[in-house]
């Protein structure tokens, strides 16, 4: 899936939106650990999270996907 890019876009969508890591983790009920494995790369977001992510930052999964991402269908 990419888990680098995704946490690079997750990350810059996070920070455009103004939310530290804390606030965002705070906001999707999960810890701060996961959200900064996840912008890391060293942690795969499920279809779950990423769905949680999306809705927090009022972004569909299509604008967040990386451009290369196979799995979704632009």
């Amino acid at each position: 899936m990419g888990e680098k890019e995704w946490g690079r876009r997750i990350k810059a969508y996070r920070k455009l939106k103004g939310y530290t890591q804390i606030q965002f983790a705070h906001k999707l009920g999960i810890s701060v650990s996961i959200i900064g494995e996840v912008e890391r790369g060293t942690r795969k977001p499920g279809w779950e999270l990423l769905n949680q992510i999306t809705a927090a930052l009022g972004i569909t999964i299509e604008e967040l996907a990386p451009k290369e991402d196979k799995y979704i269908k632009k």
